[in-house]
């Protein structure tokens, strides 16, 4: 994992009355066991993953309390897990980020919307709409409206998010209907304070066992048990759930003197609003608002009666929905004229159709709103062009975009440069790329991936493209997507047609991009599950593991591979740990053999400034950060030379890159020796009455 959770582990155990510090995702954490639930599973993925490492690290709390946690392969084997919940008064929860975890988990999502669940089922989201960490821009509301599913939206504000959690479970069993629960960056990443409650034991767990299977024909999805199904989402499910949110008031009414216009938004955007409230005058820094809010912790299902209630006697109300389509602002307008109320609905006229609701877009649609609705403008955004008129005057230009790219010594580098001289010597093909830190490839100085497709597809999406293609085409994915998708949609499916194809799996040990999280091929798993293990099963015959730093090994592989007569699926398998994991790893121990007095040798790599003619071919082929340009020390010489910054980690590939591609020799290879022997002192003292 990342990181250790020691002290936020420890607020878990925090009983009646207590005070809780820290995190919103924490804080969930801490909710999930005041609510007496059963079981927990989940899939990491940005910005959710630490909830699953905190439950993850207190295992020893959750076997006292008799909490089952699970740690599956992908979503749907995560939202699986709540079929538990269907026949039994059994809590669960499980988590993953979303939307793309959603649409992975989907099968199972809708079976369990139209079975019901008795025990709460409770879906905790990382809605990453907007720019985050997300590769796709759409939003959970539109599954909560498909399937009927209650979706939670609280303000980032930690009691809220706490009260949402437990009141998520009762509202669960109250509709009988899943409960998602969906945190934005904001909401995961605040901190706050609340008074904890003692945790719950669930009545029933591994400690106190059920006796008898329940089987309940009802709840079977089959038909004619579906259209039953159906016909009580809308009958009585729903109903319930609006019920149960308005006698629980999970929405929220404040109050302002400026009664004639309002706010209705998001629970999730709800301190984005107050903050342009704050700056346009209309609110203090305490959340006071002069302009009266409606706070949606509960966006689906709407409650009409609500809006009508906010609304009536005002002039205008701005809708704050980031994303579209507009389904919330929709729900208002309709609710409105169905009631004969004719207060103006603000919304997408304002503000973006799309695209995320950041501070300064924020804070022009309030005033927007404000202009139109009270013709108070405050002149907040003609202010804020002058101040970035000033800074671009300062800083002299645009500030060059920072595209994300590879580690220091990332270990798919060297395979995406051996793939780089290849492609110059066979000339280019298709390669289906694939999530992960691989997708990185697709940007310069590579280029490298003319498709994304999702988790572990990469091998699937190329089955479509290859047999038109002429020549054979690359496929990528991590062992995270391998054992996610890649094992059954890929390999199993490319064996069963007999296609012809190569893929390549980089093995680093873990799912690097969302916290070096253990996969079955990793070696503290246990037991631990081979890749090429799999691979044999499944009746693959080529195939070769290759340390990833071996690029001239590399490039052979793939050359074989693109070319061989041999038919059928190709695999390389580039072994190679990621390099940020293994210094986190490694420097502790260095710094125990530091302070033990104990022989510490480091490798570090440089550039002979006299030999390096400055064509920069190693970087525009390794694109690694320690990488960089320097004066050319040469003062008949205009080009500069290439340097080897600080951050180099010594992981070789520039040195394998000088031999492979056949660059320029400067490249030269040193040890830095700390706590030097006598043979070491020796050998530095014969060496420098040598060269010099």
């Amino acid at each position: 994992m990342e990181r250790s959770f020691a002290r936020e582990v420890a607020q878990l155990r925090l009983g009646d009355g207590e005070v809780f510090h820290g995190e919103g995702i924490l804080a969930v954490t801490k909710a999930l066991l005041q609510s007496g639930v059963a079981y927990v599973g989940g899939y990491q993925g940005s910005p959710i993953s630490h909830l699953l490492d905190v439950m993850i690290q207190s295992s020893d709390l959750l076997d006292e309390l008799g909490v089952h946690l699970e740690t599956p392969t992908g979503e749907a084997a995560t939202a699986a897990m709540l079929g538990a919940s269907i026949n039994y008064p059994l809590r669960g929860a499980v988590t993953w980020k979303s939307t793309v975890g959603t649409n992975v988990a989907s099968d199972a999502l809708s079976n369990l919307c139209s079975a019901g669940v008795k025990g709460g089922a409770l879906i905790v989201i990382g809605e990453d709409y907007g720019e985050g960490a997300s590769i796709i821009q759409e939003r959970s509301h539109a599954f909560a409206m498909k399937s009927s599913l209650c979706l939670l939206d609280p303000r980032p504000h930690l009691p809220t998010i706490v009260r949402m959690v437990e009141q998520g479970f009762a509202l669960s069993e109250v509709s009988s209907l899943p409960a998602m629960l969906e945190l934005r960056i904001r909401a995961c990443h605040v901190h706050g304070r609340f008074k904890a409650k003692d945790n719950v034991a669930p009545p029933i767990s591994r400690r106190h066992v059920l006796k008898n299977p329940d089987f309940d024909y009802s709840r079977i999805c089959l038909p004619p048990a579906t259209y039953a199904q159906e016909k009580q989402k809308i009958d009585q499910r729903l109903p319930a759930a609006r019920r149960f949110i308005a006698e629980q008031e999970l929405n929220e009414f404040f109050d302002g003197d400026m009664s004639d216009i309002g706010i209705i938004t998001q629970g999730g955007l709800t301190n984005s609003v107050l903050r342009a409230l704050s700056l346009t005058g209309m609110a203090d820094a305490f959340g006071n608002s002069r302009v009266p809010l409606y706070v949606m912790n509960a966006t689906y299902p709407v409650l009409p009666e609500e809006i009508t209630r906010f609304c009536v006697g005002k002039r205008a109300v701005l809708m704050v929905e980031e994303g579209n389509p507009d389904y919330l602002e929709q729900a208002v307008n309709v609710a409105l004229r169905k009631a004969d109320i004719n207060t103006r609905v603000h919304g997408k006229d304002v503000l973006p159709e799309a695209g995320e609701y950041t501070g300064e877009v924020m804070l022009a649609g309030v005033e927007e709103f404000l202009t139109r609705a009270a013709a108070s403008g405050t002149g907040r955004m003609a202010a804020v062009g002058d101040l970035k008129t000033k800074a671009a005057e300062a800083l002299g230009g645009e500030i060059p975009a920072r595209p994300p790219s590879f580690c220091t010594g990332c270990p798919e580098r060297p395979v995406f440069s051996a793939m780089k001289m290849v492609e110059r010597e066979l000339g280019p093909t298709h390669v289906a790329a694939d999530i992960g830190c691989h997708t990185f490839s697709t940007l310069p100085p590579f280029n490298i991936g003319n498709t994304v497709l999702g988790y572990g597809l990469g091998l699937a999406s190329s089955t479509g493209v290859a047999p038109a293609f002429g020549k054979r085409v690359i496929s990528v994915m991590g062992d995270g997507g391998f054992w996610h998708n890649g094992l059954t949609t890929g390999v199993a499916s490319t064996q069963f047609n007999r296609d012809d194809g190569v893929l390549v799996i980089f093995k680093n040990g873990y799912t690097s991009a969302t916290g070096w999280q253990p996969i079955p091929s990793s070696k503290s798993s246990a037991p631990s599950m081979g890749i090429q293990e799999a691979l044999r099963g499944l009746g693959v015959r080529w195939i070769k593991t290759i340390h990833t730093y071996d690029v001239a090994k590399m490039i052979a592989s793939l050359r074989e591979a693109l070319t061989t007569k041999a038919q059928g699926l190709k695999v390389i398998v580039a072994d190679g740990e990621c390099q940020l994991a293994r210094q986190r790893r490694i420097r502790p121990q260095v710094r125990e053999q530091l302070e033990a007095g104990k022989r510490v040798v480091r490798t570090r790599f440089g550039v002979d400034a006299e030999t390096c003619t400055g064509d920069h071919a190693c970087i525009r082929l390794s694109g690694c950060p320690s990488l960089s340009v320097a004066d050319n020390p040469d003062g008949f010489r205009d080009h500069p030379v290439t340097k080897v910054a600080e951050s180099c980690v010594g992981c070789g590939l520039c040195g394998e890159m000088a031999l492979a591609a056949v660059l320029c020799p400067s490249f030269y290879r040193t040890q830095v020796v700390e706590n030097p022997g006598f043979l070491d002192r020796f050998l530095d003292r014969v060496r420098r009455l040598v060269v010099g």
